[in-house]
């Protein structure tokens, strides 16, 4: 009952104007005011600082200039290994595993379905039926750049209009159909393990969603869904590790392969840390 009751007063909170005005906030030049802020965003969320790229903090001019923020070269292991397939994004594993048909598991005895989440797409559903999926939520503290799992040829590019629920654990257990009324970028990709799909969901606060293809996706904001198809000719072709996109304040990033075409590693489980680069799979052998 108390859930239920926290879900209700969260449905009334005005979730587009909020992170409409935290997005031109994030995005302001205020000088040492910004600098002040980000120091203070430091020590709240306990950042490794050893790990950024750029550690003076008077570089950053705005806040997202610090939120988006480059890792050192070997902050983190990319596996390269040619049969694996690596995690794509720092966070935390929500869940993971196998699609029973078009059903994928949100939390225990919450489920969501493929078709919905692909946007009613029945031709896409239907190529990633008893699919393998793996679901990593960004914390605020996370670095926030999303990776590619493995070497892969853009084909379409999917802007989904929606909600923007906060992604955190309490709203994964008990808000139904959660992934699939959100705001979302679906990015489909061609690779040497079949057909993969990365799926960028926004949330509260989330004030934009860049790919390195496209620039800036979100915003602005739209009510319709928008589609973008790729071919041979504008070869946009990224590698195992490259960056291919980001998020300005935190978000859940869900990967999903084909039947057969991979085997999740054993070191994958519920609540985990997630490192971008570590190995998240190998190619399935028959």
């Amino acid at each position: 009952m108390i859930n239920k009751f926290k879900i209700i007063l969260l449905s009334i909170i005005p979730k587009h104007l909020l992170t409409k005005i935290f997005g031109k906030i994030a995005s302001l030049k205020l000088g040492c005011i910004t600098h002040l802020i980000i120091k203070l965003f430091i020590y709240i969320y306990s950042i490794n600082t050893n790990e950024i790229k750029e550690k003076n903090i008077t570089k950053y001019c705005t806040f997202n200039d610090f939120f988006t923020r480059l890792l050192k070269d070997n902050a983190r292991n990319f596996d390269n290994k040619e049969f694996t397939i690596i995690l794509p994004a720092d966070g935390y594993i929500m869940q993971y595993g196998n699609i029973n048909q078009y059903t994928i598991i949100q939390a225990k005895n919450i489920f969501y379905d493929l078709t919905m989440l692909l946007a009613k797409n029945k031709y896409l559903s239907n190529k990633f039926i008893n699919g393998i999926f793996i679901n990593i939520y960004l914390s605020p503290a996370n670095y926030h750049r999303i990776h590619m799992p493995c070497n892969g040829m853009l084909k379409e590019m999917i802007y989904v209009p929606g909600k923007l629920w906060s992604l955190n654990k309490f709203n994964v257990k008990n808000k139904l159909n959660l992934f699939t009324k959100n705001e979302r970028l679906i990015c489909l990709f061609s690779t040497k393990f079949g057909l993969m799909i990365q799926i960028l969901i926004g949330s509260t606060i989330v004030g934009s969603i860049e790919t390195i293809w496209h620039g800036i996706v979100i915003p602005p904001r739209s009510h319709i869904i928008k589609h973008w198809c790729y071919t041979k000719k504008d070869n946009i072709f990224l590698l195992k590790g490259q960056e291919m996109g980001k998020f300005k304040l935190g978000s859940t990033v869900i990967t999903i392969f084909k039947k057969n075409s991979i085997v999740l590693c054993k070191t994958i489980k519920y609540n985990n840390i997630s490192y971008v680069g570590n190995i998240m799979g190998y190619k399935y052998l028959n």
